[in-house]
Order: structure tokens, then C-alpha cells, then sequence
């Protein structure tokens, strides 16, 4: 399942990611992966900041670029934040310590993913942004069962 959007402003963004967070699928017995793909200012951490308000967080969400990931417990679920820009070798990853995070009731939505190679996990959905003159084209593709479920709702 595929599904291309028009964002106009960083407010339809955040709502895209929050249409996201509000439809999560339940019954995982694994922490479910939203892989944010897309240049630099092409609307990741804006994304990830509507699915982190619409959970429940009201402090300020910052790309975790010099920290690499920040987690958000929000009340059942938590949800990893990662930014992997400055991953120099997929290697890397592993150090970071996200397996131990990666159970039933946690959400990933990583950015830049493809800095970690074949360590990090298989997607439930891509996300892939991109920055036009006038708008931002959201591309949302399942790419597993959950994420088929994920997007049908």
C-alpha cells in the first residue's frame, strides 16, 4: 500500500504525522519502525514532532542529532526518536544500545536510516519527504503486514 500527500505548511506536516501516531496498529510483539527518508529540511523532525504531540507530548521535539536518539514515554508507549545523520559506519548502530528498546510498546521513528545498514531492523513504513518550490511530497509505503495495517486505517 502506497499513499502520496501534499503538505503545504510544516502544520500539514505535523498533521500528517499525527493522522500516524493516531492509528497505530495494536497487538505487536515488537516495537513498530517508521523510517523518515529525505534531505536536509525536507520535514523528518517536523513529522516526528505532530506523532510526538499527538501522543501526548507537550515539550518541545528537536531532531537528536548530537544525541543521537531521545525516548518518549507516553503513557503505554514508547516512542524512539533517532536521528542516524552523523552515523560515520553502519557499525555504529549497534553501539547505540536501541535493541534493548525494541519490545512490544515502542515505536521507532528513525531519520536517516540508511546509516545503519543491515543493523537496523525492517521498516513498517517508509516515509520519504521531499522539499518542492511550494509544497512537501509525503510518500508513505507499508512495508510489512503491520505496516499494511498501519496505513489501511
Amino acid at each position: 500500500m502506497r499513499e502520496s500527500l501534499i503538505a503545504a505548511t510544516p502544520e500539514d506536516t505535523e498533521a500528517v504525522g499525527a493522522r500516524l501516531a493516531l492509528n497505530l496498529p495494536s497487538g505487536s510483539s515488537r516495537a513498530l519502525q517508521l523510517q523518515l527518508h529525505g534531505d536536509l529540511g525536507a520535514g523528518k523532525t517536523t513529522l516526528a514532532r505532530g506523532f510526538l504531540h499527538a501522543l501526548g507530548h507537550s515539550g518541545v521535539v528537536r531532531s537528536p542529532t548530537y544525541t543521537l536518539y531521545e525516548s518518549y514515554v507516553l503513557g503505554a508507549i514508547t516512542v524512539v526518536h533517532a536521528d542516524l545523520y552523523r552515523l560515520e559506519h553502519p557499525d555504529e548502530f549497534e553501539a547505540l544500545g536501541l535493541r534493548d528498546l525494541a519490545g512490544a510498546g515502542h515505536v521507532w521513528l528513525i531519520e536517516w536510516p540508511e546509516r545503519a545498514g543491515p543493523w537496523l531492523p525492517a521498516a513498517d513504513v517508509e516515509v520519504t519527504l521531499t522539499a518542492q518550490a511550494a509544497f512537501h511530497r509525503i510518500e508513505l509505503a507499508a512495508a510489512s503486514a503491520a505496516g499494511l495495517r498501519w496505513l489501511a486505517t
